[in-house]
């Protein structure tokens, strides 16, 4: 084969992996994306920035984190998403269709509710509706996500999770645009009213949605109940060979990309960049990388494979933490920080599709809210909770060990792809596996 036609066959092959986005559901995992991400940015940093802009004092604001605290919980209550069908919606709409609509329209009025609070008079008021904004949102992404992985083929599932991560970022420049330049000419109600309102956007996608088809055997008992909705999920995951592995996987994996993350902004200050410029770069280089890796992950996992996927992805965003120590070393540089954030968003964002649509691939249709939920709440924990003491490293340490830290901090979580990489092609025959 000529050079010519052996780059043809490659272009042909990586446009044949790209049509996998020529498909109508996947307009419908954007739009139910967007709806995800719509509320998402309430619970943190809108939040934070109202109660800053208003007097709330620091201490009060660092308490208000805790509202966010259904996200790292929402695997408690997934298995009544997943079978407890709602009076008068689950005939009308089906199982997904009828919690979406419900979470969506738990949000709008928690938003609402929020909008019209006053966070130095009544905080508790505050935090109760910002708390419920959080519950009825970790709702919707179990409902979302299960509708998701139901609605698409395995070798979809990368293209459906970039396409969700699409629809969530849009979400989030939105809302953060909005909730950033409006106050300056509408007082926060209004502003935060508006918000509420882009979840009506969810709502129409809800009625325009196909339910996806699950087996849902008959429950004749409440025993046969709590069996099927609680037990079942979690027996069918540990049935998996390695499955402690699969969930220390999930942990880690995007762990020392997530650390890093977590310290960004404080570096970013650190060396002497100012509120705008860090704005500026974030959310125009930052955001357009984000989306390219994300759309370029879908292709990826297309063309390769969940495993390939996962380690170039998981290499890549490991290396791309040690651009943070030529930040270090360069100090107050524009063109640097734009590399480096431009980078790093890509490689994570590329990271990110391979690995949701692995763990989605995990996951039985008609239970996989609850297993979904289980390890995404995995992934949640290594963002939160074990991301908490970063500062405390990086001032120990030093922002150059730091940002190395991080890359090394990544080598588990690829040696534990690495095993259940094996794994995978002992069970598979080579006939059939996707990895080729």
């Amino acid at each position: 084969m000529s050079l010519a036609q052996s780059a043809q066959s490659t272009w042909d092959r990586w446009v044949k992996a790209a049509e996998v986005y020529r498909d109508r559901r996947q307009l419908i995992i954007l739009l139910m994306g967007y709806s995800s991400g719509m509320p998402f940015l309430l619970t943190s940093a809108v939040l934070s920035f109202w109660m800053t802009t208003v007097g709330v004092d620091l201490t009060t604001i660092g308490i208000f984190v805790l509202v966010g605290t259904p996200y790292a919980f929402k695997f408690v209550w997934a298995p009544l998403v997943d079978q407890l069908p709602l009076p008068g919606l689950d005939g009308w709409l089906g199982r997904r269709r009828s919690w979406m609509l419900l979470a969506q329209a738990g949000v709008l009025v928690s938003t609402l509710a929020l909008a019209w609070s006053d966070p130095v008079r009544t905080p508790w008021f505050t935090a109760a509706a910002a708390f419920a904004i959080a519950f009825f949102s970790a709702t919707q992404d179990i409902a979302v996500d299960a509708y998701r992985i139901e609605i698409l083929n395995d070798d979809e599932q990368g293209a459906g999770s970039a396409t969700t991560q699409l629809g969530y970022r849009i979400a989030l420049w939105i809302v953060d645009a909005m909730a950033l330049l409006l106050p300056t000419i509408l007082p926060w109600p209004l502003v935060l009213s508006a918000i509420a309102c882009l979840i009506i956007v969810g709502i129409f996608t809800t009625f325009f949605a196909t339910e996806p088809q699950a087996d849902r055997p008959p429950i004749a008992s409440t025993g046969a109940w709590i069996n099927q909705a609680v037990v079942r999920p979690f027996a069918e995951f540990l049935a998996y060979r390695g499955w402690v592995v699969i969930l220390l996987f999930a942990l880690l994996y995007k762990y020392g990309d997530a650390l890093g993350g977590s310290m960004a902004r404080p570096f970013y200050v650190a060396v002497g960049f100012t509120g705008p410029e860090i704005f500026g770069v974030t959310k125009s280089f930052g955001v357009a990388a984000t989306i390219l890796g994300g759309l370029i992950g879908g292709i990826v996992v297309a063309r390769y494979g969940l495993f390939r996927a996962l380690l170039i992805g998981g290499i890549l965003q490991a290396v791309t933490n040690l651009l943070f120590t030529w930040q270090a070393a360069a100090g107050h540089d524009i063109v640097v920080l734009t590399l480096a954030i431009s980078a790093d968003n890509f490689t994570g964002s590329l990271g990110s599709i391979a690995f949701v649509a692995y763990l989605s691939s995990l996951c039985t249709s008609g239970m996989a809210g609850t297993q979904y939920a289980l390890l995404t709440s995995l992934m949640a924990f290594g963002r939160t909770t074990l991301s908490a003491g970063g500062g405390w490293l990086a001032a120990t340490i030093g922002w150059p060990a730091f940002w190395l830290a991080t890359t090394l901090l990544a080598v588990p979580g690829l040696l534990l792809l690495l095993w259940l990489w094996r794994i995978a092609q002992k069970e598979t025959p080579p006939s059939t596996t996707k990895e080729g």
